[in-house]
């Protein structure tokens, strides 16, 4: 790497679609926010000819203006597809949004991937989810590298950011991760700080110089040899050492001298296998210049170094019967299997959705099958439906550039598949299969939502269906106990996100109000009640009056009828009457307006009139008696309680726990997990926990995640409850 002559490639260079999966490499950047992925990834375009000097493709708009959100928030919100050409290689740089509240985004660029690049800046180091994110890759044995951006800021110190990767990167190997070059430093400037106009290749022991906007190759001076040898020598052993000739390390300590190809070769092996971690440097091109530093490095490796689709894991395939299906990897000939890896939409275009073929060839016009795994608790609908593949396309910013097929290993978009959400497998319609889904996050902050007005109540439905398709990290919840809509989103972001879509795109203007929580009510005691319903006006009256008793029963137990009436005196027609009754109070609540339950009302007495008493007048005989029950009464508001897991790492379990316990949690306990992570379990009531997802992100720096599920109801503290019933009768 580093000693091949390149030519501009320019608009005749592009690739539009590729011929074999050989000749693919698809590629995810990963990194904090403001790491410069989506810079970098326009260096590369300006490198390989896909855009000219003022970052514009040749038919218009820019690599990084697809969504007009975007612009307004200044920083990536979604997953983009920007392919780039190399040396006959079609690159699929998948540019994935850096901020926590989108990883929805950046887990469908990790299932897309072959090989992962992690972007890191030298001035602001490494952060704890890219931290995380490198573990993920590490655990399915992805390819990866680093490169190290911002070294035109003051402090920027590359030799340092090594040392950090190394050791954040590395675990009990940091020899596998280090420099293929060395940054090339200039005279040093007024404010002592020398910026790097070049760099350093250590494999091939020359000098590229970038400074005058063109790579330019020459040989090093004799004061720079012994800096090169010794990082040279380094690098060396970390190579050989993941070599698949075990004889090679022999030989070199022996004295054997180890020609630089055979080395280029071991590297890109092992950079391939994901066993080897290479750190580069990049830097935008200065104004005029065609190429930023370290860009033609950067594709050389991806090129070189990283996998081919043919190497992908085998993904696990199954009839739409969960029969297992074998087959051969990403293979064009095969049986179609394809991915919509996100879903979109264009004000123009209409649905986008940008696949991913696994096996097989795609094509324009082909009638597809579309199997969805139905994500029922998010809104989505599970579907086995056959849609006609419409117009096949290469994004490039707001460009579609028209391809008439796609071959496995390769992605495009698709216009117009009515049917297909994110997560959904395309296959051959006489032959449906389905992918084993990835994992997707659960959104656990909570956005209760209402139409602004008439209008927007008309559209809103609608607009939430398209939100959410596109979106599977979004989950829809139309709440039974507190009748609201309610948006679960991954933070705020992703929340102010999902509003602005719906303002912009969908034309519907919502309204954010407080979340409820679904409280209960129940008696703390035992208590007594008579309803009397009598009124005479002339013909027939209403005639009705019975006498119930209310008692506790266990949590879970909802409410429970007992009739022990003796003798007659409510007739037996009118007894389903009083239940009817009772329960329909029940549900509206007897002191702050919250359902009632686990109690058991038993009806003991009462009385009736041959002509007045009817099932209403009973009806609302059974209503008055457990109101005037439940005056005589102590009655409990019941709370939902969830069961909390935190995964967080150990500098920040006692700051948690402590937070936990000021929530009114109980800790039930902890235990060891991989990595230096503790789990954390607690109960703890949900109305302390409405922001644990932006709450839990600032205490532990971005690093710990947490899962909930319910748990039961149980009393609410007397304080607390006198608060909630004061807060109901005012409104």
């Amino acid at each position: 790497m580093g000693d091949k002559a390149h030519t501009h490639p320019g608009a005749a260079g592009r690739a539009q679609a590729a011929d074999h999966p050989t000749s693919v490499r698809n590629v995810v950047l990963v990194g904090h926010s403001g790491s410069g992925k989506t810079t970098l990834v326009e260096a590369l375009a300006l490198t390989a000819g896909a855009i000219n000097r003022a970052g514009r493709v040749e038919d218009g708009g820019t690599v990084s203006d697809y969504d007009e959100i975007e612009h307004r928030q200044q920083r990536s919100v979604q997953l983009s597809l920007v392919p780039v050409p190399w040396d006959g290689i079609k690159i699929n740089l998948l540019d994935t949004p850096g901020y926590a509240d989108f990883v929805g985004e950046l887990r469908a660029g990790l299932r897309a991937a072959d090989a992962a690049l992690f972007v890191v800046s030298a001035s602001d180091g490494v952060d704890g989810s890219t931290r995380m994110v490198w573990d993920e890759c590490a655990a399915v044995g992805m390819p990866r590298a680093i490169v190290i951006t911002h070294l035109e800021a003051a402090r920027s110190d590359f030799e340092e950011m090594t040392r950090i990767c190394a050791e954040t990167f590395g675990g009990d190997d940091p020899d596998a991760v280090l420099p293929l070059y060395l940054p090339l430093r200039g005279p040093e400037g007024p404010d002592g700080h020398a910026p790097v106009t070049g760099l350093i290749g250590l494999l091939t022991q020359k000098l590229f110089d970038y400074s005058g906007g063109e790579r330019k190759e020459s040989e090093p001076g004799p004061d720079q040899l012994p800096v090169i040898e010794e990082a040279r020598n380094r690098l060396i052993e970390g190579i050989i050492s993941e070599s698949e000739d075990e004889t090679l390390m022999d030989r070199y300590l022996g004295g054997e001298q180890v020609d630089t190809e055979t080395l280029i070769k071991d590297l890109e092996r092992a950079v391939a296998r994901g066993v080897f971690f290479p750190v580069l440097a990049a830097a935008p091109a200065a104004e005029g210049a065609r190429q930023g530093l370290g860009t033609v490095e950067l594709l050389e490796l991806i090129t070189r170094g990283f996998p081919t689709p043919l190497e992908h894991g085998t993904l696990r395939v199954t009839t739409v019967d969960g029969e297992p299906r074998e087959l051969k990897p990403c293979d064009p000939e095969a049986p179609l299997v394809a991915e919509v890896v996100k879903t979109s939409s264009d004000p123009y275009v209409g649905r986008l959705s940008l696949i991913r073929v696994f096996s097989g060839t795609l094509r324009a016009d082909q009638t597809v099958h579309v199997s969805g795994h139905g994500l029922a608790d998010r809104g989505h609908e599970d579907h086995d439906v056959d849609e006609r593949i419409g117009t096949l396309s290469t994004p490039f910013g707001k460009q579609q550039r028209p391809v008439s097929h796609v071959i496995a290993g390769d992605m495009a978009c698709v216009a117009k598949l009515s049917r297909a959400e994110t997560g959904d497998t395309l296959s051959a319609k006489d032959d449906p299969l389905l992918l084993e889904p990835w994992e997707m996050p659960d959104p656990l902050l909570p956005l209760a939502i209402q139409a602004h007005s008439k209008p927007d109540e008309d559209k809103l439905s609608q607009g939430l269906a398209r939100l959410v398709a596109e979106d599977p990290t979004m989950r829809l919840e139309q709440n039974q106990d507190t009748h609201q809509v309610v948006l679960w989103c991954l933070g705020e972001a992703h929340a102010d996100v999902a509003l602005e879509r719906l303002r912009t795109r969908y034309g519907v203007q919502v309204d954010v109000v407080p979340h409820k929580v679904p409280l209960r009510e129940t008696f703390g005691s035992k208590a007594a009640g008579r309803g009397r319903h009598v009124k005479q006006s002339g013909g027939h009256g209403q005639f009705a009056i019975c006498e119930i008793e209310v008692e506790p029963l266990p949590g879970g137990s909802g409410i429970e009828f007992v009739d022990k009436v003796v003798g007659g005196a409510v007739p037996r027609q009118f007894i389903p009457s009083v239940e009817k009754g009772v329960r329909a109070q029940a549900a509206k609540g007897v002191a702050a307006g919250y359902p009632l339950v686990d109690v058991r009302v038993t009806l003991l007495d009462g009385k009736a009139h041959s002509v007045d008493s009817s099932d209403a007048a009973f009806q609302t005989a059974g209503a008055l008696a457990l109101r005037e029950a439940a005056a005589d009464a102590k009655i409990l508001l019941l709370e939902p309680v969830a069961e909390v897991s935190v995964l967080v790492g150990d500098d920040y379990v006692g700051t948690v726990m402590s937070d936990l316990s000021g929530r009114r949690g109980r800790v039930l306990g902890t235990e060891q997990a991989p990595g230096g992570r503790t789990l954390i379990r607690a109960e703890v009531p949900e109305i302390e926990i409405g922001r644990y997802a932006v709450d839990l992100r600032s205490l532990s720096h971005g690093t710990a995640r947490f899962s909930r599920k319910y748990v039961r109801h149980e009393p609410m503290p007397p304080q607390i409850a006198e608060r909630v019933r004061e807060k109901a009768q005012s409104s």
